[in-house]
């Protein structure tokens, strides 16, 4: 008999010797590694340490008040004066009264729009979707300009229709700027949240329709009860990515602020923060700052775990 050995040698060659020779190499997988990982290294984790680090630190002064200042370990002195600050609890209550009203009305808007995109009854799909989409292709500096010009009492021609009509609309007012401001964000965000939901429609097995209506099940239980449920976890990552993104509300309250006195340098978190770093305070702004990221991912955490089983994550 024929050792089987002489036949196969490469299938009875050193398992190690074939790892060796079959596997990646360091260097390769490091090549493909780096272009990421380097970037992420400068422009994230070194910042964030960086300002945590600046956080701990507080300024000092030798001899009174005009003596020479140094910085030196405060321990947790800015946390203190954070949580102290009726500013940024204001602020915090503000952002949260935003996310409460603006990111459900967001994502059932976005929700509704992508079951009308799946639907075979909607006409011109392509053109219904880059219309919805375009929005989020408008940055949020230029997307604010746009509606400062719609809501400014001396420019907007909508101002002007709604006046001829018998109603004064004040969309700058106490009551009103901070809507007017999630008006923005949701024009800005809906498509982009639409797509997301959209392409997990699209995953879903055409088979689960027509076994639907084959027991008679119409297009409106269709989608409530088939599509839903199945694309509830993306429902819940674009609604983590709304309360991250509710958080870091800056550009559109900022560029209002220009035309309402109703807006402070203090209006949201993130503003705030930028307001006491512009006082050359950068000390306490990196402590307002680290506040907010933990805040933002015990919000956006807790939200995972309490729907996660729900949503099948």
């Amino acid at each position: 008999m024929t050792d089987i050995s002489t036949r196969v040698p490469h299938v009875m060659s050193s398992p190690g010797r074939r790892r060796r020779s079959g596997g990646p190499r360091a260097g390769t997988v490091a090549a493909f590694v780096t272009p990421f990982f380097l970037p992420f290294l400068l422009f994230y984790v070194v910042p964030v340490g960086y300002a945590l680090w600046q956080s701990f630190r507080v300024v000092r002064r030798t001899g009174g008040q005009y003596g020479t200042s140094y910085t030196a370990f405060g321990g947790l002195d800015q946390y203190a004066q954070v949580f102290q600050n009726t500013e940024f609890w204001a602020s915090i209550g503000r952002i949260g009264l935003f996310g409460i009203v603006q990111v459900p009305v967001m994502l059932f808007v976005a929700l509704v729009m992508a079951l009308l995109l799946d639907t075979p009854l909607l006409r011109i799909k392509a053109f219904f979707r880059i219309t919805a989409f375009m929005p989020y292709a408008v940055p949020g500096v230029i997307a604010a300009i746009m509606w400062s010009y719609l809501y400014s009492p001396q420019l907007s021609p909508v101002v002007d229709l709604l006046t001829s009509v018998g109603w004064q609309p004040d969309f700058l007012g106490p009551g009103a700027v901070l809507w007017s401001a999630a008006n923005v964000s949701t024009w800005l965000w809906t498509g982009y949240n639409m797509l997301i939901m959209y392409a997990a429609l699209q995953a879903i097995p055409q088979e689960l329709y027509e076994a639907a209506k084959i027991d008679g099940a119409s297009q409106w239980t269709i989608a409530w009860r088939i599509k839903v449920p199945i694309i509830a976890p993306s429902i819940v990552l674009t609604t983590v990515f709304s309360i991250i993104g509710t958080l870091q509300l800056y550009a559109e309250p900022a560029v209002l602020r220009q035309i309402s006195s109703n807006i402070s340098s203090t209006f949201t978190p993130n503003m705030l923060a930028y307001a006491v770093a512009s006082g050359n305070n950068y000390q306490q702004a990196a402590a307002i700052s680290v506040v907010i990221a933990l805040i933002t991912f015990v919000l956006s955490f807790g939200f995972m775990r309490l729907t996660s089983k729900r949503a099948g994550l």
